[in-house]
């Protein structure tokens, strides 16, 4: 398993001008390595609805790349919505799939199955452009250029290394610097549209 903060910074060299949203505990870390704040939204609080509101963004923006960097307890709660991405085939959206194996923010509950679920092969099956699993960071670190220049709709399953929250969410360490509605009006500033 990978750590999920190796794997966005290898995928920050290849960002480019693309829109980034980072969920679940591994995506917290990536507002600490993103040198273009103006083009990410923040959907904290959102679990089970992250992969369909990236969808609606990359729809609604067919002009700009979009990445999701999903955890895979929040797309079980939506599953579906890979079916209707691929009816739709969004050339521009990039889905990664950040798989830690658990439910790491409500206290590290497994998820069933966890060990065997191909999430690249549920992506491919239903008709994503392209699917890809990663377990080794140098694989990653070479492939990823070239994923990012794809044709989407395109799934990336990482397995990363869980870190699993024990706390009462009240208790926690807020990292969000930004609002939700603070990341939505800086990115579209950042694109030129009008509230």
């Amino acid at each position: 398993m990978l750590d999920p903060v190796d794997v966005f910074n290898v995928f920050k060299a290849h960002r480019g001008d693309a829109i980034v949203t980072a969920q679940g505990t591994a995506g917290r870390h990536w507002g600490d390595i993103s040198d273009k704040p103006s083009r990410d939204i923040a959907l904290g609080g959102a679990m089970g609805h992250t992969t369909s509101a990236a969808f609606g963004l990359a729809l609604g923006l067919p002009d700009e790349k979009v990445v999701l960097f999903d955890a895979e307890g929040s797309l079980l709660m939506n599953l579906g919505v890979i079916a209707t991405i691929a009816g739709k085939q969004p050339k521009n959206f990039v889905h990664f799939v950040l798989d830690n194996e658990c439910y790491a923010t409500t206290g590290g509950q497994p998820v069933p199955n966890a060990a065997d679920i191909d999430y690249a092969a549920m992506a491919k099956g239903a008709g994503y452009a392209a699917a890809y699993n990663f377990d080794d960071l140098e694989e990653f670190a070479t492939s990823v250029e070239d994923i990012m220049n794809e044709d989407g709709p395109v799934m990336v399953a990482i397995k990363v290394q869980p870190e699993i929250q024990n706390l009462p969410i009240g208790l926690r360490e807020r990292r969000v610097t930004r609002s939700r509605a603070e990341t939505i009006n800086d990115l579209r500033s950042e694109l030129g549209i009008g509230a």
